[in-house]
């Protein structure tokens, strides 16, 4: 072998090549850290990244970022509709992250098998899909107009719907490609649908968590012992709360006047900020538009060109534009306007259209012209090219902002310089040698209000954290600044056993209540078996009783809430049956089964092939989760997936 290698010709220096350069790659891949990370773990704006796993992935595999300003809005959205409070979005964003992080291994695994999905198949889904009874009514399209109205209710541009959509389809033919073997036995459907078509009636006596507590007295010698034994609980249960000496100026108050803006300072603006006064090119136009199905052959293009040349024929023989387009047009957001459109971006027409209606002066109409959507005659009433707004157009906005910048700019520097005056002479000397108005607040919380002050909020912030009597400092409040100091500080510690025994008595209670609660059901219970009627033991009990109406599994009965929690065991009662205690939430209950209809022979043939594909769904929903499961524990361990440092994300964390 060594003596191969140390011939000097082509197939061995080749030879030597190919291993030196495998080498190297693998020792680029395996040793250099990060390298093929793309920056993710410390880039803010990412949650995460995914790449194909393996070897080829990390080479030349395409990299699917997922953004962190996305994953926020998703979370921000589920929090609005699930009414959480604003602590729970941390918790909320990790969880919408996943979502997106396991969405997007999917669509990469769905790339791999080649199941994209291309305009064509998107046409046909908006034409017959969902949404087609409001995009296609009566099987004729609405118009661009309408359909970026339409889109522009879900906040989303519509390329990003179109890709959302076209994201969702590829998804769901995945779903298909792996579930598409499930099957189910008929017995399995005739065992589902017994269990799911049962409705019962019952009696039920629901035992009050606040009654309970009603019924729980506490001596001063039972309060004290809780007290001691919650001494740790209670150790900072009065908050720390603190003293503030602050003087304030709002900005009338400032030495020299309002601020004064130069036209040199406003033109220095305009030139800094062109891009904002950017205005695209606009269009107005009429139009009447013979629709060419999606999807339609060439005899049905001929024939919508056909129609459309002869509506042309008819408006250059004298016809008037409105009344052919009230009569002849397909775009039935416009026709019944006699074809006419507002002023709209040229970015956001069919291209064809764009560049025929700009080319046009106002007062001209067009030949026919093909856009995606059919055939056009298109009328320019008026236009605008894409330009800047003029100084004169927007100087009044530029110099009222201006203005507020330097006035509050001047505030701070006020603030700055008073509060280094008050470190040298006091703050009783520097607010009197300003005419200002020295004040001293009560003992405040971090949650207090200064009522002097138009906003106190970022005050009170900055002196908590600010340590007593260091010197003083600043902080806006809302309409100028003030200077503070912290002149004193109340550390939480426990409160007063008197002052507090009222609290006391509340968490006491709330502590028995649970034991003492499943204590009267089980009493309840056990005396209701005994008399074999739950009513007798309720009455004896005074605890009232109540009759649900005949229900199924889904049902939410009052005081029980769902049939599908703890409450279920109703269904495996024999008629007359008494529950055990039922404990869940703030009320405990015990039932008594009155009444069962179980499907007969014939609700069970009746509905076979119905609970046949719930129970399909079910399954393929259970098939699809275990496979996306596995897809992810094999991206995670290849190192496929890469979450942001910054952000703290980690499937594990979760």
């Amino acid at each position: 072998m060594i003596r191969i290698l140390q011939q000097d010709n082509a197939f061995t220096k080749t030879v030597f090549a190919v291993i030196i350069g495998a080498t190297i790659i693998l020792m680029v891949i395996f040793l250099v850290p990060g390298i093929f990370d793309n920056g993710a773990q410390n880039d803010a704006s990412l949650f995460a990244t995914v790449k194909e796993p393996g070897v080829l992935g990390k080479l030349w595999g395409e990299t699917s970022p997922i953004k962190l300003q996305e994953v926020q809005r998703m979370a921000e959205q589920q929090m609005q509709q699930q009414g959480f409070p604003q602590q729970y979005l941390p918790l909320l964003i990790n969880r919408a992250g996943q979502l997106q992080v396991e969405r997007m291994v999917l669509q990469h695994e769905a790339d791999k098998l080649g199941l994209q999905v291309s305009d064509a198949d998107l046409a046909t889904y908006l034409k017959t899909g969902p949404y087609a009874e409001v995009l296609f009514p009566g099987g004729k399209f609405i118009g661009q107009d309408h359909y970026i109205d339409f889109v522009q209710q879900y906040g989303l541009a519509v390329t990003d719907f179109e890709n959302e959509l076209k994201s969702e389809l590829e998804l769901q033919r995945l779903q298909t490609l792996v579930t598409g073997g499930v099957t189910v036995s008929d017995a399995a459907v005739r065992a589902d649908y017994m269990q799911s078509g049962t409705k019962v009636k019952f009696d039920y006596a629901v035992v009050s968590s606040g009654d309970v507590m009603k019924n729980i007295n506490a001596t001063d010698a039972d309060l004290q012992d809780y007290f001691k034994k919650n001494a740790a609980r209670y150790a900072t249960a009065v908050p720390e709360t603190r003293q503030i000496a602050f003087f304030s100026f709002d900005n009338s108050q400032i030495p020299g006047g309002a601020p004064q803006v130069s036209d040199a300072d406003v033109q220095a603006y305009y030139n800094a900020h062109q891009a904002q006064y950017q205005t695209p090119a606009q269009v107005q136009t009429r139009h009447i538009l013979i629709t060419v199905p999606s999807g339609g052959d060439k005899k049905a293009d001929a024939d919508a060109k056909a129609k459309a040349a002869d509506v042309l024929k008819q408006l250059k023989a004298g016809a008037k534009f409105a009344d052919l387009a009230k009569k002849y047009s397909d775009d039935p957001g416009s026709k019944d306007k006699g074809g006419e459109l507002p002023m709209i971006p040229v970015s956001g027409l069919d291209p064809a259209y764009g560049n025929a209606a700009m080319a046009l002066n106002p007062g001209q109409t067009s030949d026919l012209v093909r856009s995606q959507f059919g055939y056009h005659i298109i009328q320019t009433e008026a236009k605008q090219d894409a330009h800047v707004k003029s100084l004169a157009e927007v100087k009044d906005g530029i110099v009222a902002q201006l203005q507020g910048q330097k006035a509050a700019g001047q505030a701070q520097d006020y603030a700055s310089k008073l509060a280094s005056e008050a470190a040298k002479n006091g703050m009783q000397k520097t607010a009197d040698a300003h005419g200002l108005h020295l004040q001293t607040t009560d003992y405040v919380g971090q949650t207090g209000v200064i009522g002097s002050l138009p906003d106190s909020a970022a005050l009170i912030k900055a002196a908590f954290s600010t340590a007593k009597g260091v010197a003083p400092a600043t902080a806006p409040t809302g309409e100028g600044y003030a200077v503070f100091q912290v002149a004193d500080v109340k550390a939480a510690h426990a409160p007063d056993f008197e002052a507090f025994k009222p609290q006391l008595l509340t968490d006491y209670r709330e502590q028995r209540v649970p034991e003492l609660l499943n204590a009267e059901l089980i009493k309840l219970s056990d005396r209701a078996k005994i008399l074999g009627d739950l009513k007798k033991a309720a009455a004896e009990m005074n605890v009232p009783v109540k009759s649900s109406d005949l229900v199924g599994r889904e049902a939410q009965v009052p005081d029980i809430g769902s049939l599908t929690g703890p409450a279920s065991v109703v269904f495996s009662l024999p008629k007359g049956g008494i529950s055990g205690p039922i404990n869940e939430g703030p009320n405990g209950s015990v039932l008594q089964l009155t009444d069962k209809q179980e499907p007969t022979p014939e609700d069970v043939a009746k509905n076979l092939e119905i609970s046949r594909e719930k129970l399909l769904n079910q399954k393929r929903q259970e098939v699809f989760g275990v496979f996306a499961g596995a897809l992810m524990q094999r991206y995670e361990k290849a190192g496929a997936i890469i979450y942001s440092k910054k952000q703290g994300a980690s499937p594990l964390g979760l």
